[in-house]
């Protein structure tokens, strides 16, 4: 019973026949399951025109303990356009975030992918 939980092998019992099927990897135990398609995430594309607005990036670690965290500024929209766009940018760059104040703030230095992401909005970015 001790070795149950051993990291270096997946230890199945078959039930129909009782023996024991080991797998190296998780690749080995889909070939038991049957064909089924894999969810796959895709982030859709934005809806948001930003009509070559002026948008500025900056980094920021003042009252914060000393974490880094990306502020874009100068968007100029409705707070609920403004969580949309927050939760684009978001999901684009793998991170948390927040709407503070008409600005939105990106948990560690992200302004390159932010940028990008901005710019497909069509954003003018300025850093």
């Amino acid at each position: 019973m001790g070795d149950f939980w051993n990291l270096q092998e997946i230890q199945i019992r078959k039930s129909a026949f009782n023996l024991p099927m080991k797998f190296k990897s998780f690749s080995g135990l889909q070939q038991l399951l049957p064909d089924s398609p894999q969810p796959t995430r895709e982030v859709p594309d934005s809806t948001h025109d930003g009509k070559g607005k002026v948008v500025r990036l900056s980094l920021d670690t003042k009252g914060r303990k000393g974490k880094t965290v990306t502020l874009v500024l100068g968007l100029q929209h409705n707070p609920a356009t403004m969580h949309e766009i927050a939760r684009i940018l978001k999901e684009r760059c793998g991170t948390g975030g927040t709407v503070k104040e008409g600005t939105i703030e990106l948990q560690g230095d992200q302004r390159t992918r932010a940028a990008e992401e901005l710019r497909k909005m069509n954003y003018m970015v300025k850093a």
